[in-house]
């Protein structure tokens, strides 16, 4: 797919690694739907969009809010004509041990928690990639849909909730590509290791190091390494049904 003039779609735009996706495909001539909680940081990135002459809309929206996604890919449609790709990548943490005991005080982790992640790193895929695909459908169009998984698919300490989403969204990348096929839609995800984002500079610097150490390359990932893979997906006409591991070589 050449990416000048399409539409493309990005959840979780107003940082990260969903912010760095805005730039490197501003900077390859698409037309941009930038959607993200958090509006304030979201118009800052598209005023650098249009700064650059690329035409880009930001759109204030909850992924796990089933009503408002529906709304959004009906204005996104509304406001461009079309939609062509969806990179689906909006994600929290909440990280913590699922019990411990510390002190003869035994905590464990809130079902507040549990489904905080759940709701906006699985069911938030899940309803966007499912409206993507409707408007798709109605228009008969071929498209991309990248789903962001994560190393801790694999499982990972104080993290489950968040594994149990990442895993879930690299099964239904896999779904999805066998289902959508038929209609010329392409589906797959990319899962990072520790990327340098915010998300991962929030990690204490003792645990940073620790995990740096493990790393086969001895440093974190660059946004535009990952950046780089969601590039390939897309020129690659033949990818679909399979996940993308940028971990430098890490294995949890």
């Amino acid at each position: 797919m050449d990416i000048e003039n399409k539409v493309i779609v990005i959840t979780g735009a107003a940082q990260g690694l969903g912010k760095t996706f805005t730039r490197d495909l501003a900077a390859g001539k698409a037309k941009l739907a930038l959607a993200d909680i958090n509006m304030e940081q979201l118009e800052e990135v598209q005023g650098a969009c249009e700064e650059a002459g690329i035409e880009a809309r930001a759109y204030e929206l909850n992924v796990a809010d089933e009503p408002a996604v529906e709304k959004f890919f009906e204005q996104v449609v509304a406001d461009f004509g079309t939609v062509d790709v969806l990179i689906n990548n909006a994600g929290i943490t909440r990280d913590g041990l699922i019990a411990r005991r510390k002190d003869d005080e035994i905590k464990k982790m809130s079902l507040a928690n549990w489904q905080a992640v759940i709701d906006v790193n699985l069911t938030g895929t899940f309803l966007c990639g499912r409206e993507f695909f409707v408007k798709l459908l109605e228009q008969k169009k071929p498209g991309v849909c990248i789903n962001i998984s994560s190393i801790s698919r694999s499982g990972n300490l104080g993290q489950s909730n968040y594994t149990a989403t990442k895993a879930g969204v690299a099964e239904m990348t896999v779904t999805w590509a066998k289902e959508m096929a038929r209609h010329g839609v392409r589906v797959a995800a990319i899962a990072p290791g520790y990327i340098n984002t915010e998300m991962v500079a929030a990690i204490r610097e003792d645990v940073k190091q620790k995990i740096i150490e493990q790393i086969p390359i001895r440093r974190l990932g660059d946004p535009s390494e990952i950046s780089h893979s969601v590039f390939y997906i897309l020129e690659n006409d033949y990818f679909t049904g399979r996940v993308i591991e940028c971990d430098g070589g890490l294995r949890i």
